[in-house]
């Protein structure tokens, strides 16, 4: 009687292996798309007259590299570099997770709402620099935080904590619950291009649905953060439900989706691309390893 032929199922890779390909994936996916975000901090911001009505995002992208140079296009990047890595390195243990969708949903929702902690601050000094009505006012991160501590001192840095963690619970719950829902619809990859594919589409749809869902909360974050405050001057936007209902009165139901085109033609791409980029990485990293993290047939 012949032997047949066994396949040995590859010994999962190393947290800290996952992580890596997570952090690695942010930062590509974060230098690519960045200035889709500051298009979309400026009309955000329009409502306080700190950002210009353009056409579209492509017309902002253009006016704002011909106007005032395309660096300003990249301005606040460098504090969230830092943060980027380990914020998104949840990613490389998370993207290949095949729990159920509720399970996959609530835990990428509180591992959203706990990187909120992390992020407010570094949030914080991003809007400030790339509000155009303080281009002159910092120089740079270092400024801002500054000028922060000088307004309301070390607090002011998290005066947005609870929308942040609103928005972050959003967006990860949307990502991390939408993701095994595509791969399931998708045909089965029956290539390694068909299977980068697959991933590309499975994180394009749950970045777009996680956009749809954070949205609100992410105006609400960018107006928080940008209103400077004075002693004994009760702020416009205190809170997260108290800023919902008072954009939603004054101005509509739009203007909570204001900068949606740029933030979803950055976070819809960028979705496939973390996870793209994540298979890559994870892939590589077993080819280089070997046995006992590769596929072996004997």
């Amino acid at each position: 009687m012949s032997a047949a032929s066994t396949t040995k199922t590859p010994q999962p890779l190393p947290a800290y292996v996952q992580f890596g390909a997570g952090a690695i994936a942010g930062v590509v996916e974060l230098s690519t798309l960045y200035p889709l975000d500051v298009v979309k901090t400026r009309l955000q911001l329009a409502r306080q007259g700190s950002g210009a009505p353009y056409r579209s995002s492509v017309g902002a992208l253009v006016h704002i590299a011909r106007s005032e140079g395309l660096g300003r296009l990249y301005r606040g990047l460098s504090p969230l570099l830092i943060l980027d890595a380990p914020k998104r390195a949840a990613i490389g243990a998370c993207g290949g997770n095949t729990n159920s969708p509720w399970v996959t949903t609530l835990t990428g929702g509180l591992a959203g709402a706990t990187e909120a902690l992390v992020v407010v601050p570094f949030e914080f000094v991003k809007i400030r620099l790339q509000d155009k009505s303080r281009a002159q006012l910092y120089r740079g991160p270092i400024d801002v935080l500054r000028h922060a501590i000088n307004e309301g001192g070390a607090r002011t840095l998290y005066r947005a904590l609870p929308s942040t963690m609103n928005r972050h619970f959003a967006w990860n719950a949307g990502y991390f619950g939408t993701i095994p829902q595509v791969r399931k619809a998708l045909p089965k990859a029956d290539s390694r291009p068909a299977q980068l594919f697959n991933n590309f589409v499975s994180g394009a749809v749950s970045g777009t649905v996680g956009t749809i869902l954070n949205t609100p909360f992410d105006v609400v974050v960018t107006r928080i953060q940008s209103e400077t405050r004075t002693a004994g001057t009760a702020p416009r936007y205190n809170g997260t439900y108290q800023s919902l209902f008072l954009i939603l009165r004054e101005e509509g139901p739009l203007a909570l989706y204001r900068g949606f085109v740029p933030k979803v033609m950055r976070l819809a791409p960028g979705g496939g691309i973390l996870l793209l980029v994540v298979d890559v990485v994870l892939t590589e990293t077993r080819k280089w390893l070997g046995p006992p993290y590769i596929v072996v047939t004997a």
